[in-house]
């Protein structure tokens, strides 16, 4: 047979390199990496066999083998699956074809590549087999394809494989690993991969939930076989013979009773599910029953997947129908902010042939989305509730990793929008250090206080030393501030909660209400009066620049804000749409000015109006997170008043 070189793509290269230097420190995890891409591969065969049972290629009982050759230094796991050919073998073990990935590997620092969690995130794990094996070997033939075209691959992982067609009278795939010295004889005093009860030992602890069996051939003593009087084999030493024994249980773990499973098989499951390898932050496991029958089996990670915000990566559940493996990542099984939740469903309605295409507008699917969500988000509220201070310390992990990505399930899921709202967290500008919920401000608002007041910015500096906080840090009332990029998108969907209206206090005219008294409210009608030939000749000045021009009470240290009106994009606002290369309306701020500020005192008689009055505006704007149209000009006029 003719034998075809190949050149691993770069992205390849530079994961063998990370998993051969600097990832897995423990090197066992190629076992169950191993073997939960062989039961993808069954799961995969049994699913196609629902509509062509003649792949089954009248060999229909479905399992998974591992071989120890203790003379040739190999250990073999190979399964009866749907199998792959030369196309198949070249795409999934000659490139990465993972979205992001490339993106990922550059910008790895040193201290990542030692990090053995990483590669979890991006779910190649055949490679871990180059962490024990100085060379791998992969024949394969796909189910329902001749004999005559199967695939052999061979690499030792060092930047090329080979593949040539071969004879391959049954389906599926042989992964053999010529084991590395290091890992036949143990110098650590570890049982080597030549071990069989090291390999059960190991299947037992990372793979004994598989729903399909998982065998090795069974030993029996040498005085207790049957064979040839002349067989070379001492007496009291074990031997192989040709049956075959499972050494896992063999069912799936989300069928089990939750009583019956200990947090260490919930959590080995999980790496399964998700290629990821550090532990759940937690989970929950139900059976749910009504109009739609399914069984959930949901995890929440610790860490945050690096492509979490690329919202066209396909991501998603598990889905089975009846304990038929029917396809990964079925994102139509939970609602897009919840995308970093992993796990399994296992549904008892829908049909064996269901597609992508009528998940997308099945009644049942819509029906176990929304039980899924609601179980998330109930779960979550346990945590945040408790007070339990390991379950606190939980739901701050996991807000610091998702906090963000929830708030945008305020805009996306409007029948769970009050649960959601009262999982986010803030800063405020009387305490910086904590972070609050809603629940939290409400039962701090001063007397009379009507509103939940806010305040967007870019960061936490900009934000405590926002103009628009000055009336409010006088009288005592507290703001909540809001950081994220996210936040005053997804505020535009929240107006209310509980009963209590939310304002930001950068929009429209102040109004605190009975928080200001007859006597202040008098005060400003008075100011406007004085101060009408100062707005009137600024609204001249910057026509072109402020949609208004108005005296306000709400500022005190300052001489002028920029507001925008209920529904108007702020700045901030703009300069983010701005750097994405969205189209932004042309929505021009209301200045506002600060009559009792020197500053503002002195515009009336000054030579220089036209001057104050641009880098007033163009000081509030700063203030306010944005940037002057011209900051040369601004520069300029700077430079021209300070030499006088």
């Amino acid at each position: 047979m003719t034998i075809k070189n190949h050149t691993f793509e770069t992205e390849v290269n530079q994961l063998l390199h990370l998993v051969t230097h600097s990832l897995y420190s423990n090197p066992d995890i190629f076992v169950r990496e191993l073997v939960s891409n062989a039961s993808d591969a069954c799961d995969k065969l049994r699913f196609l066999a629902t509509s062509d049972d003649s792949l089954y290629e009248n060999d229909g009982e479905l399992a998974i083998k591992i071989e120890i050759d203790k003379d040739a230094k190999t250990l073999t796991i190979s399964d009866n699956g749907i199998g792959m050919n030369e196309a198949d073998v070249i795409d999934n073990l000659g490139t990465i074809a993972k979205s992001g990935t490339k993106a990922f590997l550059d910008k790895l620092s040193d201290a990542d590549k030692k990090d053995g969690n990483l590669i979890g995130q991006f779910g190649v794990g055949f490679y871990s087999g180059f962490i024990v094996a100085e060379k791998i070997t992969v024949e394969t033939r796909k189910a329902g394809e001749p004999s005559s075209e199967g695939v052999r691959w061979v690499s030792d992982g060092t930047g090329s494989f080979t593949t040539e067609t071969i004879d391959k009278p049954t389906r599926g795939t042989s992964i053999t690993l010529h084991l590395k010295d290091e890992f036949v004889e143990r110098e650590d005093g570890e049982y080597s991969y030549l071990d069989r009860y090291k390999i059960k030992s190991l299947v037992s602890k990372y793979s004994d939930h598989i729903s399909l069996p998982i065998q090795m051939r069974k030993e029996v003593w040498q005085e207790d076989a049957e064979q040839d009087e002349n067989a070379p084999v001492p007496n009291g030493e074990m031997i192989l013979t040709d049956e075959w024994e499972t050494i896992n249980k063999a069912s799936a773990l989300w069928t089990r009773t939750p009583s019956e499973i200990g947090d260490d098989e919930y959590s080995e499951f999980y790496k399964t599910v998700s290629y990821d390898f550090d532990e759940p932050l937690t989970w929950t496991h139900n059976r749910v029953e009504g109009r739609v029958q399914y069984t959930q089996l949901l995890y929440i990670p610790k860490k945050a997947p690096f492509d979490l915000y690329a919202r066209e990566q396909q991501r998603g559940l598990k889905l089975y129908v009846k304990r038929v493996f029917i396809m990964d990542d079925a994102e139509q099984l939970l609602p897009m902010y919840l995308r970093f939740v992993k796990g399994v469903i296992d549904s008892a309605d829908l049909p064996l042939n269901v597609s992508r295409e009528i998940l997308q507008e099945s009644r049942d699917v819509k029906s176990i989305r929304e039980g899924n969500a609601r179980r998330v988000l109930t779960l979550l509220a346990s945590l945040a509730s408790s007070e339990d201070e390991a379950k606190q310390a939980k739901f701050a992990d996991f807000y610091k990793e998702f906090g963000d990505v929830i708030k945008e399930g305020l805009g996306e899921d409007k029948a769970n929008q009050e649960r959601i709202a009262k999982l986010l967290r803030y800063a405020t500008s009387t305490n910086d250090s904590v972070e609050t919920s809603f629940a939290d401000y409400k039962a701090r608002m001063k007397d009379g206080q009507k509103a939940i007041y806010y305040l967007t910015a870019e960061n936490l500096v900009s934000a405590k030393n926002s103009p628009q906080l000055e009336l409010f840090n006088k009288k005592g009332i507290e703001v909540i501030l809001m950081t994220s990029k996210v936040d005053e998108w997804a505020m535009n969907f929240l107006t209310e909660l509980d009963g209590t209206p939310l304002q930001n206090i950068a929009k429209g005219a102040v109004d605190l209400g009975d928080l200001t008294d007859d006597a202040e409210k008098e005060e400003v009608k008075k100011q406007e009066e004085a101060f009408k030939p100062v707005v009137e000749r600024l609204k001249g000045v910057l026509g072109g620049r402020a949609k208004d021009v108005r005296v306000t009470s709400r500022l005190v240290d300052s001489p002028a804000c920029l507001v925008v009106g209920d529904g108007e994009l702020t700045p901030q606002m703009a300069q983010m749409l701005k750097a994405m290369g969205q189209p932004v309306p042309d929505v021009k701020p209301t200045l506002e000015i600060n009559p009792t500020h020197p500053l503002i005192a002195r515009l009336e008689n000054s030579g220089d109006f036209d001057d104050l009055a641009e880098v007033i505006f163009d000081q509030a704007l700063i203030a306010d997170g944005g940037q002057p149209d011209d900051p040369a000009g601004y520069l300029k006029r700077i430079n021209k008043l300070l030499l006088k």
